[in-house]
């Protein structure tokens, strides 16, 4: 019997689809049957390894077709693919596979000299397989070639099941403090909370043999800008692979804003996946120097998660490509995704968002908080386990109410509005305690964007020797402009508190953002503070 288990779900899928492109990913182009095989041979391969159903494999490499079909057979295999960031370092590696006890590891033969330094630190590793990224780096005696082990492995499915809900998926999370942490997910639990439930823009499927029956009648790509080392990259590849979409790769190390526009104008992407104006800005300014460059008629949505678009952004999208909705997405690892804004998150205030029945916003005793005071986002229903061996962790950020009702609390702030909406207010670690007023980075960004002047803005808290922190807008201007901090100051009258105003602006000549899109933090802090000295 078929079950809420996404290798079950896939199956479902490749078995309708057959011939139907399902991924592409640089040079490689797969078909549904294809993608499944090569999956197969990757489970069967583990099974033959002696990899048992639990144990934790991971990978590590840039996105490559390789990493969805080594996910896939893990599910198959039923055993538990973890996620490793391709920029760590020697002692961050160790940390993860260590934590993680990871016995299995595919990478590419570029991180082996990375790997050697940490090797003899992880007894628990045995079996290492080696993708070829063109580098030269030498195998160590038993490394496999990873053609080699598929070329040597069934491809039928036989002796991989059965299978169940109850299968674990691990998401490894930086999250906004501390080591990574790994959060643990019932698959099932991931196909509704994270997944759509199956049926994009209907009820979620009731029987995973319904999947079926509800795939899209032709091919519908979504273009992955995101890494497939986050969670981002992985949900937004999984969505439209079972639903009959396909998922086009970006498979370059940096993102291009012009190849990115050239791949969706090829294979004809019906959503772009964009996270935050650190990708959305360059995107922008490629189609906005030439806008007949690029064919892309077919585009209908530009969703973007994790980092919240501009207003001004948004405008200029809309006039470029009138055709195409912009999603601006909330969700987190230990959540699944729980709502969209509402509106355009302008000078009106900070964004708000329409979130799904399962979503509140809670005080510190788990009761809900009155519309229009601050409390903790909070869901409930299909949400993880625990984070992987730290009870600790978990029992605060999972906790269960006097009602026996479990809940997933990441850590955001939030506020309930008359409306139903719920405005966001950013992580309480990033709030700004200035003469012990609480200022949230993530408003005061969204309003000083606003400002004609100004293209972008990253805000952080700098020390003050009089208020302890004083707000800081980091700001990148448009051309031939020059904001000065009164003109910014000026233009928020009437839009935020005045304590709520930056005492200090720092111009540069771009903003940075990390590979997945976010607002670069740490860097904006130390350039505040290069300043400051």
């Amino acid at each position: 019997m078929l079950t809420f288990n996404l290798a079950d779900l896939f199956e479902v899928a490749a078995d309708a689809l057959d011939d139907r492109l399902a991924v592409v990913a640089g040079e490689h182009r797969l078909t549904y049957r294809e993608l499944d095989e090569r999956a197969t041979r990757v489970a069967q391969h583990l099974r033959g390894a002696g990899i048992e159903p639990g144990a934790h494999v991971a990978v590590l490499a840039w996105n490559r077709v390789e990493w969805l079909e080594v996910m896939l057979g893990c599910f198959k295999s039923r055993t538990v693919p973890i996620n490793l960031n391709y920029r760590y370092a020697a002692e961050e590696l160790r940390h993860v596979l260590a934590d993680g006890d990871v016995v299995a590891l595919v990478t590419e033969r570029g991180f082996l000299p990375t790997l050697a330094q940490i090797r003899a630190e992880l007894p628990l590793l045995r079996h290492v397989v080696v993708v070829e990224d063109g580098d030269e780096a030498p195998l160590e005696a038993g490394d496999l070639r990873y053609e080699d082990a598929l070329a040597a492995a069934p491809a039928t499915r036989d002796g991989l099941g059965p299978r169940s809900g109850d299968d674990r998926y691990v998401l490894y999370t930086g999250g906004t403090t501390g080591a990574p942490k790994g959060v643990v997910w019932r698959q099932e639990d991931l196909f509704f909370a994270a997944l759509g439930g199956g049926n994009q823009g209907g009820d979620p499927i009731r029987t995973p043999e319904e999947l079926a029956e509800v795939v899209v009648p032709d091919r519908r790509p979504w273009l992955v800008t995101s890494p497939l080392m986050h969670g981002n990259g992985q949900w937004n590849s999984l969505v439209p692979l079972l639903t009959g979409q396909s998922v086009v790769l970006w498979t370059g190390r940096r993102f291009d804003a012009e190849a990115v526009a050239r791949l969706a104008a090829e294979e004809r992407a019906r959503l772009l996946v964009l996270i935050g104006d650190g990708m959305a800005l360059p995107f922008v300014e490629v189609l906005e120097a030439d806008p007949s460059a690029f064919d892309l008629s077919a585009l209908r949505v530009i969703a973007s998660g994790g980092a919240i678009l501009s207003p001004g952004l948004k405008a200029r999208l809309a006039d470029l490509l009138p055709q195409v909705t912009v999603v601006d997405g909330f969700g987190a690892s230990e959540t699944g995704s729980t709502g969209r804004l509402v509106g355009t998150g302008d000078r009106s205030g900070p964004p708000r968002f329409a979130m799904g029945p399962d979503t509140t916003v809670l005080d510190d005793d788990l009761r809900p908080v009155p519309v229009g005071e601050i409390g903790r986002l909070a869901r409930r229903g299909h949400v993880p386990l625990e984070y992987w061996k730290d009870p600790a962790k978990t029992a605060a950020t999972f906790p269960t109410d006097a009602d026996g009702v479990r809940w997933a609390i990441p850590g955001d702030l939030a506020r309930p509005e008359a409306d139903g909406t719920i405005t966001l207010l950013g992580r309480g670690s990033a709030c700004i305690n200035t003469g012990g007023e609480k200022v949230f980075p993530e408003e005061v960004a969204v309003a000083v964007k606003t400002h004609p002047d100004i293209v972008d803005a990253i805000v952080v808290g700098a020390p003050d020797e009089r208020f302890g922190q004083k707000v800081v807008a980091v700001v990148e201007p448009r051309a031939g402009a020059t904001p000065t901090l009164e003109s910014v100051r000026e233009h928020l009258k009437g839009q935020l508190a005045g304590y709520k105003a930056p005492r200090q602006l720092v111009v540069t000549e771009s903003l940075r953002y990390t590979p997945q899109g976010k607002p670069d933090l740490r860097w904006a802090a130390d350039l505040v503070a290069a300043q400051s000295t």
